[in-house]
Parts: structure tokens; sequence; C-alpha cells
């Protein structure tokens, strides 16, 4: 693995994404992401999965520049389909997965958060999804699971205006379970994820299994659809104009084409 690093210990499995400067989310490293997955499937050994990211962010995003090279629509959507399919597969995952979020969760690094199954934050912690300050939308299914946890007024304001929350305003708005100081993170999410990992684990994965009904078919609808006005999105000469300003780190001209 060249961007994830994984250790087992106590029944746990401490995954971290270490991909310089802001833990990226590019293809690669949702592939690996992938890999590790069917491996800890099958590792009896492990009970609970703790992701979390080096350096100073969870995630801040997307690979922007992965999307300079991409060139058709087609393109766009089949990557947004293989990141919806992995993190569906991650709310899934017979184990729990708890995200340890400091520094910020952004766009796909919200995303991948959302696809996890218990959130912890730091107090100060940036959570949101900006897709719409480059004129594009999230593309890893953060346009069905943020109004589930949020609420559709609250996802709107959102997603609107690129406004993120911290950590304290994630846990009342019920994106997070729990906010804490950045110092002592680690420590609780090792502490919850030690208090899950003594429980039996065939009840645990009935738990996870059950709470796939609660989700509606219009859900795999909006998350199929999504993945096609990503890639409508991202060729419009609106997308094209707003990862072009991001490269250029200038303000966006949008002229609704």
């Amino acid at each position: 693995m060249e961007f994830l690093q994984m250790k087992v210990e106590d029944r746990i499995a401490l995954i971290t994404i270490n991909k310089a400067p802001a833990n990226a989310l590019s293809s690669a490293v949702l592939k690996e992401l992938s890999l590790l997955m069917d491996d800890l499937e099958k590792q009896e050994d492990v009970r609970v999965v703790l992701l979390h990211g080096e350096g100073r962010f969870f995630s801040a995003g997307a690979d922007i520049k992965e999307f300079t090279t991409v060139e058709t629509g087609e393109e766009f959507a089949e990557l947004a389909k293989f990141g919806q399919d992995l993190f569906e597969r991650m709310e899934n995952f017979p184990k729990p997965i708890i995200a340890a979020i400091h520094g910020a969760a952004l766009g796909g690094g919200l995303e991948l958060a959302m696809g996890c199954h218990i959130r912890l934050v730091t107090k100060t912690a940036k959570l949101g999804l900006p897709e719409l300050q480059l004129g594009l939308i999230p593309g890893f299914a953060g346009t069905q699971r943020l109004p589930k946890l949020v609420g559709s007024a609250k996802a709107f304001e959102m997603l609107f205006t690129s406004d993120t929350l911290t950590g304290e305003e994630a846990v009342q708005w019920g994106l997070a379970n729990k906010a804490v100081d950045e110092e002592v993170l680690m420590d609780e999410a090792l502490k919850m994820a030690k208090k899950i990992a003594q429980k039996g684990p065939i009840s645990v994965a009935s738990v996870i299994e059950l709470s796939r009904f609660a989700k509606h078919e219009e859900f795999y609808q909006g998350v199929n659809r999504e993945a096609q006005l990503f890639g409508k999105v991202f060729t419009s000469e609106d997308g094209k104009e707003g990862i072009t300003a991001f490269m250029e780190k200038r303000a966006p001209e949008f002229k609704g084409k």
C-alpha cells in the first residue's frame, strides 16, 4: 500500500490515510481502501475498524488535480460510481467502522466519513461539502447521505453556501457522534473501538445488516442519478471553469453553461 497503512491490535484495525499534504481521495487511494476492505472482511481477529488521517487533515477532499486528466462525462460518472459503491460497502460492512476526524473532512473526505458507522471529531474540525464553490457537485453519495443525517434544510444550506460546520456544530446537527479536544481524539476513538470489540461479532454484524432496511429505494435511485449528474456537471463550461480557477487559485466566473 502506498497511501494507506494498517496495523491490527486488540481486535482493532487502525487504518491511516497518508497522502500529503491533504490526504486527497484520489482513485489510487480509493482502490487501496477497497483492497483493505477485502482483507479485513476475512480477518477473524478484527472486530472494529478505525479510520483516521495522518498530518493536518482527515481528508480535505477529492484529488482535483486528477480531475484534469479525465476527459469525458462517462469517465467522471464511473469515478463517482466506484466511490459510491465503496462507501456503500463500508456502510454495510459487517464490522463497525469509526472515523476519527481532525483538521478537516471536506468534499470526498466528508463523504468517506459519512460512509462510516460512527464519526468522532475534534471540536475545531471543519466538515462540509464545498463542491458547488467550484461549480461542481458531490459525487460519492454526499447529496443523499447528508440530508439523512442533518435534515434537508441544513443540507441545502451547506451545499448551496459551501459553508462548513465545526466539530461541535456537527454533533449538534447529527453529523457526528461526539466532539473532543484534538489531543485526546485517538484515545477516545480507541476507547470506543475497544468497547465495541468486546461485543459478540455475530450480534454486531446482525445490527449492521438490519440497518440496511432503513433505506428506501429512492436513496439508491438518487445515488445513481448523482453519478450521472456528476459527469454532466464536470464536463459543463462552469465545471471546467471551476476546476481551472481552483488550479489557478482565483475566484471562478460561472456563466450557467
